[in-house]
């Protein structure tokens, strides 16, 4: 009992700072993408940063590159007319300083050690970042406020993941993916995308900026990439041996447990808004 009320408190708190950090102001939204590219990348280089070496060098470039990548794309997509190459100067410099760096950290293995930096730009840095294109970036739906899609994002992975494990939890029989996540099924899988598909129709009602097809669209692609984003974060748990990312969040584990299926779905959504 006293777990699964601390588990409940947490995630209380969690879905507060996200809610409160997309909708007060683009200037908030800035530091909620910056947090949580900076706590993952942390995160990551904590369970996967090969042995040996200067690993505070690397935990700080990880840290700027995360700054500095969604500052730029945030400046970009919220003041259009802004010089791309003056906003990305800083995070090319960090990308450089990433590589000499290599020439003084002395880790034993330094491709695996690069490839496991450029791991944290393509896997957590960059789909985070695209929350400000959500935002700010026109995408077809005009007359919208600025927060909408990203909490609809939100909203759609959240009841994905309630309806999965209380649906799963009650008539769960068919595995998913065993390899990678035994305890998912088909069953809940199907409750998850149904519990979205029933939110992408309240959305439409609130929001009526795009049409019933098109946020039932949304939802679809969400609920198929954010399943593929939390196996993906499984497979790499499963690889390393561990449970949990971190544990940082009491109850849930690590950030990149939390945000997991985000980090396909947010891209996911970019391109399906796009084309």
């Amino acid at each position: 009992m006293k777990q699964l009320l601390i588990r409940t408190l947490t995630g209380a708190a969690y879905v507060a700072v996200m809610v409160f950090g997309t909708m007060v102001s683009p200037w908030t939204l800035l530091a909620l993408i910056v947090l949580l590219a900076v706590l993952a990348v942390w995160e990551l280089a904590s369970i996967t940063c090969p042995s040996g070496g200067r690993k505070w060098m690397t935990r700080l470039l990880l840290v700027l590159s995360a700054l500095t990548f969604a500052a730029a794309v945030w400046t970009r997509c919220r003041y259009a007319d802004i010089n791309m190459v003056l906003v990305m100067a800083p995070y090319l410099l960090v990308l450089l300083l990433s590589f000499v760096s290599e020439l003084y950290a002395r880790h034993e293995n330094p491709i695996a050690h690069l490839g496991m930096m450029a791991l944290a730009q393509v896997y957590i840095v960059l789909p985070l970042s695209l929350l400000a294109v959500l935002a700010f970036a026109p995408l077809k739906a005009e007359g919208r406020p600025f927060w909408a899609l990203p909490l609809a994002v939100y909203f759609f992975l959240w009841l994905n993941d309630t309806g999965a494990y209380l649906i799963g939890s009650w008539l769960g029989r068919h595995k998913l993916f065993p390899r990678i996540s035994p305890g998912k099924t088909w069953e809940g899988s199907l409750g998850g995308a149904v519990s979205a598909l029933l939110a992408a129709v309240l959305m439409d009602y609130l929001f009526p900026f795009m049409s019933l097809w098109r946020w039932l669209g949304l939802a679809a692609v969400v609920v198929v990439f954010g399943t593929w984003g939390d196996l993906t974060e499984s497979l790499i748990k499963r690889t390393l041996g561990i449970k949990d990312s971190g544990a940082l969040l009491p109850g849930h584990g690590g950030i990149l447990d939390r945000i997991d299926s985000m980090l396909l779905a947010i891209p996911a959504a970019v391109v399906y808004l796009c084309f």
